[in-house]
């Protein structure tokens, strides 16, 4: 195994040559272009969930449906959290958020749906956070060690979405 070894003066001379990339130093090994796109594509999931989810909360109805819609609500706003972390990060990168309405659900990984049922509600969610469970696992592996930062914001997000997909699934559970 090597020594440890810093070259300090090579550090501080690239961080004065390169001060306008921001947080984005010499040593960021990844395609920064290509992780910007896919945070992009990211964020416009993040956004499409948390408009079908607030939909959902608004329209859901019937005699159980209150603590359901509750829970809506709570994940719409969970997913507006992850978007502005997304958003955030794609700045730090040097890059633009994408927030147009055009396009947002060709870019989103999960689909728009508005269920009239409060189990078809549910069950549309479910699969909604199922997928985004799937693309920020690639995501995840994609990354890897190349984009520390980005690995872990995502590994973050990932785990709540996998908590909002455990929460709906217990939901189906009670209602089946």
């Amino acid at each position: 195994m090597q020594a440890f070894q810093l070259d300090i003066q090579t550090i501080r001379q690239r961080a004065r040559q390169q001060v306008a990339e921001g947080a984005r130093t010499f040593t960021y090994a990844g395609d920064v272009q290509q992780v910007i796109e896919l945070l992009n594509h990211a964020l416009a999931t993040e956004l499409v969930c948390a408009l079908r989810y607030r939909r959902h909360y608004f329209t859901a109805s019937g005699l159980s449906s209150e603590p359901v819609a509750e829970e809506f609500l709570v994940h719409a706003n969970e997913e507006l959290a992850h978007a502005d972390r997304i958003a955030e990060r794609i700045v730090q990168l040097g890059g633009s958020p994408d927030f147009s309405p055009d396009g947002l659900t060709t870019r989103s990984h999960a689909d728009y749906v508005a269920p009239d049922s409060l189990e078809a509600m549910i069950r549309e969610n479910l699969v909604a956070e199922r997928i985004a469970i799937d693309t920020y696992r690639e995501l995840v592996r994609f990354i890897g060690d190349k984009d520390p930062t980005t690995r872990r914001m995502l590994e973050d997000i990932l785990a709540v979405e996998e908590e909002h997909a455990d929460e709906l699934s217990d939901w189906l559970g009670r209602r089946g």
